[in-house]
């Protein structure tokens, strides 16, 4: 546990009194289901910048014990990939997104194919959106300021999410996290500066790194970095990307907004990636790495300026939890309970069916995080069976004469997925991936023969 200064304390307690205030600032009771779920597609760039780059970074006690143990290649597994892949989204398929007026990846998925495929896709974007990992991170972190247990830490994490979205939904999100956007960076800016102050510049690192931690791929083998870069794909049909894109002003805002915050997640890179080296140097001997980053907190900063930083934690996590489950539950609620149970979108009762997906999100999630003490692990098993069913479908329907038949279609979200979760199964139970081989490719090479075969099947019928 770490005892902070009642200054800081008071600092955090500030800070979440704050944002709930923000969530529940101007909302307005006679919002459109349009309000609610796409802020009324107003979202200016700075806004939209905020918002994107807060939400895509909860994972940072991940990346602070990665970048502790295995140093630069932080930057390549966990940064790069995922610039190509946002470049590639904001290129291709930004302004097509936002042209469609959809609300959700599930209606793409309608319009191109069928309501079955619609439903059976977004069983799959809820696997992918769930915020299981930030609920864990973020039950971790308030166990290291409070002498609590992981459940109650993880359930007070999502109920206190689900006060200020239940009532105003995206907005609420998208205030939030322009406050958690800025301390974020003051947070890490503030701890990267006073490391190189108080322990010096590159010669200190140089002399106290291991000289693994400078190469490219942290002794990592090429398959590990390599399943890293598919697992990253998930960018290209991730729900927050397209959420945001549908309540962007304009195409314009929706693409050049990406482009701004790609630049936004490379400085933010290069903050975490040097705060894990200098805690690593700072701090050879730590128990947990996962505590690297509040450890060195500790260690070097003073009052004020360590609650400024915890808030900066707080943030970057509660960022992408909040955005996570509100996509998780509109996902839940509107695209998988109402189209099931309804026949359709049941657009009139929107906020209903999304508060529905909210309560069984929590429960789903504080189970899940509970039950999985590894972050990264959950990261990687809900990536590997959401990505291979989803990526070949949706990218095909965005283009003309690419989208594969509604049978063909509906076949690969199934098959796809099923196959990567039954081949992670296996190997979870075997302690080993079966044939050596990462559960991922297995259904992505499914999808990939579904296509071709729909493909070759379709040009036999017209000869």
């Amino acid at each position: 546990m770490i005892q902070l200064a009642p200054i800081d304390l008071a600092l955090i307690f500030a800070y979440f009194l704050a944002l709930l205030l923000l969530g529940v600032w101007r909302s307005r009771r006679d919002a459109t289901p349009d309000d609610f779920l796409i802020a009324g597609r107003r979202l200016t760039v700075p806004a939209f910048v905020a918002s994107l780059v807060s939400t895509w970074y909860g994972g940072i006690l991940g990346v602070g014990e990665f970048s502790y143990r295995y140093g630069l290649s932080n930057w390549l597994i966990f940064g790069v990939p995922y610039y190509l892949y946002a470049a590639i989204f904001a290129l291709f398929l930004a302004a097509r997104a936002r042209r469609t007026r959809h609300i959700t990846i599930p209606d793409q998925l309608e319009k191109a194919y069928d309501r079955r495929t619609s439903i059976a896709g977004a069983g799959f974007i809820f696997l992918l959106s769930l915020p299981a990992p930030y609920l864990l991170m973020l039950g971790i972190l308030l166990q290291l300021l409070w002498p609590i247990p992981l459940w109650l830490a993880v359930s007070f994490a999502g109920t206190f999410s689900l006060l200020y979205i239940f009532r105003a939904g995206l907005m609420a999100v998208v205030r939030t996290d322009m406050l958690q956007f800025l301390m974020m960076f003051i947070g890490f800016g503030v701890l990267v500066a006073l490391a190189v102050v108080k322990l010096g510049g590159m010669d200190f690192l140089q002399q106290r790194l291991p000289d693994s931690h400078w190469k490219w791929h942290g002794g990592h083998s090429v398959q590990y970095i390599l399943v890293w870069y598919v697992i990253a794909m998930a960018t290209l049909v991730d729900p927050n990307f397209y959420q945001r894109c549908y309540a962007a002003q304009d195409e314009r805002v929706a693409k050049q907004g990406i482009f701004i915050s790609i630049g936004f997640w490379f400085l933010f890179d290069a903050l975490t990636t040097t705060a894990g080296l200098y805690a690593r140097a700072a701090l050879p001997d730590l128990g947990n790495p996962v505590e690297s980053y509040p450890r060195l907190a500790m260690l070097l900063l003073p009052d004020v300026a360590r609650g400024l930083f915890f808030i900066a934690l707080l943030a970057t996590i509660m960022s992408t939890l909040d955005s996570f489950f509100f996509v998780s539950a509109v996902t839940l609620g509107r695209d998988v309970l109402a189209k099931w149970l309804k026949g359709r979108a049941a657009s009139d009762h929107t906020r209903k069916w999304t508060r529905i997906g909210m309560g069984l999100t929590l429960v789903i999630s504080v189970g899940l995080a509970i039950g999985n003490p590894s972050v990264i692990e959950i990261w990687y098993q809900l990536g590997s069976v959401a990505t291979p069913a989803l990526l070949l479908p949706l990218l095909a329907s965005h283009i003309p004469g690419w989208a594969p038949r509604k049978q063909a279609a509906f076949a690969s979200v199934l098959f796809a997925g099923a196959v990567s979760f039954l081949w992670l199964v296996v190997s979870l139970k075997a302690g080993a991936n079966l044939m050596g081989i990462e559960p991922i490719f297995p259904g992505l090479l499914v999808s990939i023969m579904i296509w071709i075969v729909d493909r070759v099947s379709r040009r036999k019928s017209r000869r």
